[in-house]
């Protein structure tokens, strides 16, 4: 099955839309991944501060070249000029176990 990588990214309310506004613009690289399976940016509609950045993969492999490759430079490069949005993050690591999906 497949494997789950969640960056709990910590922004201050005042800065969440333009980290919304940054990935809508982000260069795309991850969706032509080999293994690549799945992205979601899940905004807080309560009163917490913590964005999170879901990506699914095929195995831990496929997310490790994801990371360690030039594409993921391309798609942070944006960091470098503007800086980071967020306060904290981190890494939250998963593997599926189970999934089930609605009838189609």
């Amino acid at each position: 099955m497949s494997v789950v990588r969640i960056n709990a990214i910590e922004v201050p309310a005042e800065r969440a839309d333009e980290l919304v506004e940054r990935f809508s613009k982000r260069a795309g690289e991850v969706s032509k991944m080999p293994g690549f399976e799945a992205f979601e940016l899940l905004r807080p509609t309560d009163d917490r501060t913590t964005f999170l950045v879901y990506t699914r993969w095929s195995t831990q492999e496929a997310f490790d070249a994801w990371v360690n490759g030039q594409a993921f430079q391309r798609g942070h490069a944006q960091h470098t000029g503007q800086g980071p949005v967020s306060q904290h993050a981190e890494l939250w690591s998963f593997d599926v176990v189970q999934h089930e999906e609605a009838p189609a």
